[in-house]
């Protein structure tokens, strides 16, 4: 009888225990409902947006010659007047350049067109890097058409160019708007990829500058350019006897040649007047190692409205001999 007494506190004593640690090894081995919520939210990622202004800039010296050896503490940034804080600043030199190519091939420029093709076509052979770099081609008269899209393939870029063929009026500004938006604007670009805004965006016109036929205004063009991010290189192929690189006043330009200096000036840009159709090597040749010596900036801008309005900007140095060349504005993000 004691025996039997025995077993049953036993048994009672093992129950007891089971009663206990089962609460505990069911919250460990399968949470309530209100433990798993706590964990995911534990879990979860913030995700902030900032919204950063990332510049691409240019320093040269009085002689136009870039200078490449300064620093973060060498510069200030405005928007709209108010001063703001560089948050990240580097010497660029290695970033994958996106190049657009637009030449005319209007009746304006046929006498030139040979030219320009050979000498853009050096000017790839030197700029693109297989593997990293990547360029369009657009020819342009009375309407762009895409003769080759994005590739790294200097060959491919090169046949395309030298397929071009003269005739028909001028659609500058339908051309500009073409590649920025369809090709430039969210580059529709096979390699593109999450850190696409980092890529250099540059678009090379060569052009005597005279619009005769677009459906498109400049002022629609520039903010393309600008929305786009794209800087514009233009070649000037008036040969009219009256435009100089040295020129700094107004009346030293063609009516073309003052829209190309106006365009490529707003996107931080520059313009190039060769004399002669054999200077255009050199022009090509100075643009290619200008990519290669650029800076770049970054900062949150005190006014964080998300407006869509355009931002004016100004970088500066207190050098006094040298000079910023970058693009005068951005267009905020919109809601």
């Amino acid at each position: 009888m004691r025996k039997a007494w025995t077993l049953i506190l036993l048994l009672v004593c093992a129950a007891s225990a089971r009663a206990q640690t089962s609460p505990a090894s069911a919250k460990t081995d399968s949470p309530t409902p209100q433990a798993a919520a706590d964990q995911a939210s534990a879990q979860k990622t913030i995700r902030v947006n900032v919204n950063l202004v990332n510049v691409l800039f240019t320093v040269t010296d009085k002689k136009g010659h870039t200078v490449s050896d300064l620093g973060k503490d060498d510069f200030h940034v405005l928007e709209d007047g108010q001063p703001q804080t560089i948050s990240f600043f580097s010497r660029e030199t290695d970033l994958p350049l996106r190049i657009g190519v637009l030449i005319d091939t209007s009746n304006s420029v046929s006498e030139r067109l040979h030219f320009e093709e050979e000498a853009a076509v050096d000017f790839l052979s030197e700029a693109i890097r297989p593997g990293k770099d990547m360029a369009f081609v657009v020819g342009f008269d009375v309407e762009p058409q895409l003769v080759q899209d994005y590739t790294d393939d200097v060959e491919k870029l090169s046949n395309a160019i030298r397929g071009l063929a003269a005739g028909g009026t001028t659609a500058l500004y339908d051309a500009l708007y073409y590649a920025c938006q369809q090709k430039m604007l969210n580059l529709n670009d096979p390699n593109a990829n999450a850190n696409s805004e980092y890529l250099r965006r540059v678009l090379i016109v060569v052009s005597d500058g005279k619009d005769t036929n677009s459906a498109h205004s400049r002022t629609e063009a520039l903010e393309m350019a600008e929305r786009s991010e794209a800087i514009v290189y233009a070649i000037s192929t008036n040969n009219s006897g009256t435009n100089t690189a040295g020129s700094t006043t107004p009346n030293g330009y063609s009516s073309g040649d003052k829209i190309l200096k106006f365009l490529a000036g707003e996107t931080g840009g520059k313009v190039f007047f060769p004399f002669e159709a054999s200077d255009l090597a050199s022009n090509f040749r100075e643009i290619a190692a200008e990519l290669r010596s650029q800076y770049s900036l970054g900062y949150t801008p005190t006014n964080n409205k998300r407006d869509g309005t355009l931002r004016k900007i100004a970088i500066e140095t207190d050098q006094k001999n040298l000079r910023v060349r970058a693009k005068t504005g951005y267009y905020a993000p919109s809601r």
